[in-house]
């Protein structure tokens, strides 16, 4: 069964209270609460706002004496909890209790209604024994407040010459952030605390890093691989820590980047790719919780399949390990796909795919919804909403790279998927559209680009060995339904080295000032998003960085070309300088740090720089990358905020 707990809602957004549960630093405090509450013997609890429940799923009371669950709201009388009926709270001190549990924070004023009731040496706990220490705290007023838990994990690997490096920026500031600070704790594949710090975040738009292999110095650690859990002290604006995640060796050849964990454990993920010959894909399970994951707790099925392969193993909390998912799914082929039964235990995960030649990269796998329907609404958008939602990526340089796009159902009412391709070359012209027709759920095979292109005798003619774009949108020429909520795998190759990298993401309207459901989307207020904000890491020499700008546009009334502003920053966030680069509609640029800012302005900014592509007019897409000369490349998409 999954964890009932609630981690986020699409209405609602993220959910805090398993994330004070759930905390670290929390697990030694609920032993203490729990060694009280044993001591005073017959304990009442006392449940007010429905927090008990997600207590004992992370920490169970099976040691404890409990007499009764009592509610506040009469709806709620007659329910099982902890296999126990609830009862009203006006008869709390019928079984005679020696100790009441207020099963909530910030719980003063609950106690102060109901001490009245309590015999004389009856003691009173709360979840208040819990909280984390006050220097951690950002709004002590409201304990639950998202801001006070700007946390996440990453997946952090120090071992087999292969390191990681978190970078991301303190886009906290821009917001009212001053003072902060991270606090991280490092864990083993055992879940066992490997390393534990707190670092001060100058008060400035500096970039961040946490480097493998300067942790593993720091703490005379030997190799490892695990996770590290963020909690982001001080945080304003954001309670969500994003980042971007390199993979790089000691070898020239390994070198990957993907993103963020989105720090909400969901019941599904989607978007897992099986192997190709002479591949290997390993999804790696990273416990997000206090409590373990039971045998059977995780399963893995083919994509339109509903028989569930459930792993026998379990795992420790804050453990993470290694699944080859042909262990599981042994009849697994490409183009299949695998759904993950996740349970609510970990955040969004990571696989990597490892190939016979020893090359790698890494990836990860997207929520999977289970709230959708189909809308009938995006099949009559007609002109209003244009090509409504598309996925744009990129066509690296042809010259150089191949291309192949995989669609991937990522929600459970998507039994069907009526889909299409366009690709236009940089100045924004279609040079090529396809229809994929209404694929099955389990049907999906991977597109590949230069098929298509040879297919429209444009391999050497329009697209030539330039660069462009693709996008993938909703065709309804076949049948089938839509919820706006489409998604791809884009897998790049080295036509030499065959070296790849892949990405994935969801379908959003762009540039339009008609609006749809929160679309199109803005990083911080109401729709529409038509402005741009995003962060680009840069790789520190000998590698270069490649950014990869596209300008999509739902509709005529965005049809506008975009200037986009390039700001150059150091690693302690001075400015050095400014470029102007300009995106077509429907168009893209493919840009490389090297070749766009000059050798004394690199300079200037130095290791760690990084820089914040800006355009105040229209909602950009961006990817990024870093390239060691022939050797290896990585491809992600950016972050904005």
């Amino acid at each position: 069964m999954p964890l009932n707990i609630q981690t986020f809602s699409n209405v609602t957004g993220g959910a805090t209270l398993f994330k004070a549960l759930g905390h670290p630093l929390t697990v030694d405090k609920v032993r203490a609460l729990y060694a009280t509450l044993a001591a005073r013997g017959r304990v009442a609890v006392y449940d007010p706002w429905g927090q008990f429940e997600p207590l004992i799923e992370f920490f169970p009371i099976d040691e404890l004496e409990i007499v009764g669950v009592y509610v506040q709201d009469i709806e709620k009388i007659g329910r099982a909890i902890a296999g126990r009926v609830t009862r009203p709270v006006t008869e709390i001190m019928d079984r005679l209790p020696q100790a009441i549990l207020v099963a909530a924070f910030d719980a003063e004023g609950l106690i102060y209604h109901i001490d009245r009731m309590a015999d004389a040496g009856v003691e009173f706990s709360s979840l208040d024994d819990l909280r984390l220490p006050e220097e951690m705290i950002t709004r002590s007023g409201r304990y639950l407040d998202p801001l006070n838990f700007a946390t996440n994990f990453a997946f952090f690997r120090d071992s087999d010459g292969q390191h990681t490096r978190i970078v991301t920026v303190n886009y906290w500031r821009r917001y009212g952030g001053r003072g902060l600070k991270i606090w991280a704790r490092l864990f083993g594949r055992d879940g066992e605390t490997l390393a534990e710090w707190t670092d001060p975040v100058p008060d400035g738009d500096v970039s961040l890093c946490i480097d493998s292999a300067d942790v593993r110095a720091r703490f005379g650690l030997a190799p490892f691989e695990g996770q590290l859990f963020l909690h982001v002290i001080g945080a304003t604006g954001h309670d969500v820590v994003k980042y971007a995640l390199d993979i790089y060796g000691d070898r020239p050849d390994v070198l990957s980047c993907t993103h963020d964990a989105n720090a909400w454990p969901a019941d599904l993920y989607a978007g897992l790719p099986a192997p190709r010959d002479g591949e290997e894909v390993i999804l790696w399970i990273q416990n997000s919780h206090p409590c373990p994951i039971p045998v059977n707790g995780i399963g893995l099925n083919r994509m339109g399949d509903e028989n569930v392969a459930w792993l026998t193993c379990a795992l420790s909390p804050f453990a993470s390990t290694p699944i080859n998912v042909s262990d599981v799914l042994p009849d697994l082929e490409s183009p299949q796909q695998i759904e993950i039964r996740a349970g609510k235990y970990f955040v969004r995960p990571r696989y990597e795919i490892r190939k016979a030649n020893g090359r790698m990269r890494m990836a990860h796998a997207n929520v999977e919804r289970t709230d959708l329907e189909p809308d009938a609404k995006i099949k009559s958008f007609g002109n209003l909403m244009g090509r409504g939602f598309v996925l744009p990526a990129p066509i690296l340089p042809l010259d150089r790279f191949s291309v192949a796009l995989l669609p991937t159902p990522m929600s459970t009412c998507q039994t069907t998927l009526p889909v299409g391709v366009a690709l236009f070359d940089a100045t924004g012209e279609e040079r090529c559209y396809h229809s994929l027709g209404c694929l099955a759920r389990g049907g999906c095979v991977w597109l590949e680009i230069d098929e298509l292109l040879k297919e429209n005798g444009k391999l050497n003619g329009a697209l030539g060995s330039g660069s462009g774009h693709i996008e993938l949108m909703y065709d309804f020429s076949d049948g089938g339904d839509a919820d706006g909520w489409l998604h791809a795998i884009f897998r790049y190759e080295d036509r030499v080295s065959g070296h790849a990298a892949e990405t994935s993401f969801g379908a959003h309207i762009f540039n339009h000032i008609l609006t749809y459901r929160n679309e199109p989307q803005s990083y911080n207020g109401l729709s529409p998003g038509l402005s741009t904000r995003l962060f680009l890491r840069l790789g520190d020499s000998p590698l270069d960085t490649m950014c990869h700008l596209i300008n999509p546009v739902a509709a005529d009334w965005g049809r506008v070309g975009a200037e986009a502003e390039l700001h150059l920053h150091s690693a302690a966030g001075l400015l050095v300088t400014t470029k102007i680069i300009k995106v077509p509609a429907s168009g893209s640029v493919h840009w490389r740090y090297s070749e766009t800012f000059n050798a004394v302005e690199r300079q200037e900014a130095g290791d760690g720089a990084y820089i914040i592509v800006r355009a105040l007019k229209q909602r950009l897409f961006g990817y990024h990358g870093l390239l060691n000369g022939r050797a290896a490349f990585s491809l992600d998409h950016m972050f904005g905020f």
